[in-house]
């Protein structure tokens, strides 16, 4: 495996962290990674060794305001901006083997709303815990502040109250993620307004997306609901889409006791269509 790291400039001029790793040879195709809240693409390395063991190649950037890359952290200006950082991610992978978006949790949200947006740059979509609905309750006086602030003082930033035993059932991963100091809980207000937004979007149009596209999920996911994700799939327009329930798994399925079943699939998954 090759690994390489490097910086992507945002068309804002923010700069974006940007990391790669390749298989020995050519890779059969490419995925771009778009992680989650308060983490970074640094905690996929195991994704990344997995799927270039199998001839794949990962892409990843650290999400403005997160991981190494520059921002108020837990912060975007916009959706849009959110946007357009994926679409440099994805302009900087190669052109010459197929492209899938893979996000997870917020960036599973993400990854569904570019696919809306700009299908034609994909041979497809993996959305992991994707953040379509929340499953636990928002403080009222967090989401008021959000709302009312969203606008006027968009970098206001809250804690966003995740509970790091909720990202998986193995306490190494929750105490490496306790101990990361890359890793952060807070999300200002704008990307509390926007984060919301994608989800509730992705909903809204999920029939005009036409994508192959494969949703995991976990059936004892604390922080997203499942059942909003058995929606996007019973509503998607696509005729090739593909819904996978883990019975007792938690919100990273990367990152549970049975991740390298859950990783089997995915790559399976994407040999079939590459």
């Amino acid at each position: 495996m090759h690994h390489m790291e490097d910086q992507i400039i945002a068309s804002d001029g923010l700069k974006l962290h940007w990391q790669a790793w390749e298989p020995e040879g050519s890779a059969r195709a490419t995925l771009c990674l778009v992680h989650g809240l308060g983490e970074h693409a640094g905690r996929y390395f195991h994704v990344a060794e997995y799927l270039t063991e199998h001839g794949l190649s990962l892409h990843a950037i650290d999400l403005r305001g997160h991981g190494r890359s520059e921002g108020p952290r837990g912060h975007t200006p916009s959706l849009q901006q959110w946007m357009d950082d994926i679409q440099h991610l994805i302009h900087r992978s190669p052109a010459t083997s197929p492209r899938f978006l893979y996000g997870h949790s917020l960036g599973g949200a993400l990854a569904l709303d570019y696919g809306l947006q700009v299908p034609e740059q994909l041979a497809g979509v993996i959305a992991t815990g994707p953040s379509l609905r929340r499953k636990f309750e928002v403080p009222a006086i967090k989401t008021i502040l959000g709302k009312l602030l969203a606008n006027v003082w968009p970098t206001f930033a809250q804690h966003s109250g995740l509970d790091p035993k909720d990202i998986s059932r193995d306490p190494d991963v929750v105490q490496a993620y306790i101990d990361d100091p890359l890793v952060h809980d807070w999300a200002t207000a704008r990307l509390f307004i926007d984060g919301t937004f994608a989800g509730e979007d992705a909903l809204v149009r999920a029939a005009s997306f036409t994508l192959p596209v494969l949703i995991v999920v976990g059936q004892e996911d604390r922080l997203i609901e499942p059942s909003a994700c058995e929606q996007f799939h019973r509503l998607a327009g696509s005729t090739d889409k593909t819904l996978r329930i883990w019975q007792h798994l938690h919100h990273e399925v990367h990152n549970e006791p049975e991740k390298m079943l859950v990783l089997r699939e995915m790559v399976d998954w994407i040999h079939a269509r590459s």
